[in-house]
This record gives structure tokens, sequence and C-alpha cells, in this order.
């Protein structure tokens, strides 16, 4: 599919319900700043912003039975869920902004969704500094940012793992995770037994971005649907400050860069989510900036001088 025939959809969701820090409800602001419309328009897309979601406000309150502003986050996700499956059935490329990464148990279940009706296969690119498969048992802290791989793979509160209308929503062997550096002891031992195929920080460091990204896309075909979720803390903090977790031994600019060009080259990039981008820890709206860039990469803005 050219990008000619694309129309992308920009769908803001504006909220830090699932987070530990507030602000990365202004994230799709910060995107919207920093000429994401403008840049995808540069590629040749047409580019219709649907403006922002609405859904209840954050209460910043204690975790109850685990479970930080659970209704809030089912309210979101429903909302999110929704918006993202009329857009695919639009025949349209559906980008979130997020907002906090528990956004991705509405947007990747839609995703499961609008594939089980179209009878094409998926494959999740969780591209992040934490595996997110923590549970209510597991949690010190009770965000719901930890946990959307884990709701996704059918772990985690009835209301969250009913969204997309099938449980669980997607099987653990349709993802890939990206530049994990962070995961809590219990959780190393749930995405060993779920069999994620995880690419961490040490994997990459000794076999590199290329090959793990060619695992990654490996087995892929013109009837996949490739969903990525870029959590802007997969990136090294020293070039993407904004966000509210940020682990140090991220991919640097030009591996993520690689990781970019080489899901274009696929040329079945068929939804994104955009997500934990915190202008509040952010330095003049710089990892907002590199997020976009990074965006046009996914997009096909090549930096290679070749024929």
């Amino acid at each position: 599919m050219g990008n000619a025939a694309l129309t992308v959809s920009l769908i803001g969701a504006p909220t830090d319900i699932g987070a530990g820090a507030r602000g990365a409800s202004m994230g799709p602001e910060a995107l919207r700043v920093a000429g994401l419309q403008a840049a995808l328009e540069s590629r040749g897309l047409a580019v219709t912003d649907c403006g922002n979601l609405a859904g209840p406000h954050n209460p910043w309150l204690p975790p109850v039975d685990g479970y930080r502003h659970l209704p809030e986050v089912v309210a979101w996700n429903r909302t999110v869920h929704d918006a993202v499956h009329a857009e695919l059935g639009r025949g349209r490329l559906p980008i979130l902004l997020g907002g906090d990464h528990c956004l991705a148990i509405g947007s990747v279940s839609a995703v499961a969704r609008h594939c089980r009706e179209t009878g094409r296969k998926l494959r999740v690119l969780w591209l992040d500094a934490h595996a997110d498969f923590n549970t209510h048992v597991l949690t010190p802290s009770g965000n719901m940012h930890g946990m959307p791989v884990a709701c996704l793979c059918g772990t985690g509160p009835r209301e969250l793992l009913e969204i997309g209308g099938t449980v669980p929503a997607i099987n653990p062997k349709w993802v890939r995770q990206i530049g994990i550096r962070s995961v809590d002891e219990g959780e190393k031992r749930l995405v060993h037994k779920a069999d994620l195929e995880v690419f961490d920080m040490r994997y990459i460091d000794e076999m590199g971005m290329r090959h793990a990204m060619e695992l990654a896309l490996a087995t892929i075909d013109t009837n996949t649907h490739l969903h990525v979720s870029l959590d802007v803390d997969f990136l090294d903090p020293d070039i993407a400050p904004g966000v509210g977790t940020t682990v140090r031994g991220g991919p640097t600019y030009r591996e993520a860069q690689l990781c970019m060009e080489m899901i274009a080259d696929t040329g079945l990039l068929a939804s994104l989510d955009v997500i934990e981008l915190n202008p509040a820890f952010d330095l003049r709206n710089r990892t907002a900036e590199l997020a976009v860039d990074l965006i046009e990469s996914l997009f096909g803005k090549s930096t290679l001088m070749r024929k």
C-alpha cells in the first residue's frame, strides 16, 4: 500500500490515569506542537486530526485491591478502543497520541478485533524500557501503565480483559518486545511463563538492533497487520528526557532510527501508539520533536543515501 492511498488519523488521549507521575496527559498537545501533522503530510500522507478523546479526570488516589484508578482506566480504554476500531473500519491508519501506556489495552484490543473481522494476522511490536507485564498482586505501585501487556494476554481485571470482545485479546506469540531493561522479579516469571519473545537491551548490545529487528519482523507477510506501540521511554533518556519513568541504557538515536526504518521497509505498519511522552519532564519539547522525527522514519523518511 503506497502512502498516497493512506489516510492517517491522529487520536489524542490526554490522560495520565495509569501513570505514577502526572504530565503524560499533555503528550498529545506536545506532539502536535512538535509538528506531527506537517511531518506526516511531508511524507505524502493525508492526515486527519480527530482531536482529543474525553474521559474522567485523574483523581490521584491510592490503589484499591492492587489497582490505581481502575474505573477511570476502564472508561478511558473503552473510549480509546471505540475510536481506534472506528478509524480502522474506515480504512485509516490510527495513531494514538498518549497519554500513558495503560491506553494500549484499548488500542491493541481494537486492532486485534479488527484483525479478527478482516481475517488478518497480527504482529505487535512493543518498544519499551519495561515489559508492562505486571499484575495487581505483583505491582508495588498499582499503576496500571505497568500492566497492559498482561491484560491484553488475559491476566488482569475482567472489565479490561473484555474490552475487545474476546478474552484474551491477543496471543502472547503475536508480541515482540524490544528495548526492555527494567522488569520486576515476579514479572520476569510471568513473561517467561507466557513465552513472550523479548529482545532486551542485553540482546541488542550483543547481537545488534538489526538482528533483533530481523527476528522481531520474521514470518510476517502481506496479510499481517503490524501494530507498533512506542513507549517514548524505549529511548535512552539522554536523548529523550521527557518521560516519567526513565531507565538508563536505552537505544541510541541511530539504533532507534534503524528500528523505525526496518519497520517502514516492511510496508505493513497499520496502526501506532505513541505513548508516555511527558512534557513536564522535557526540555523545550525536545523529546516530542525526536518522537516526530522517529515517526517520520516509520513512514518512510530514510536517512540513507541509497538508490
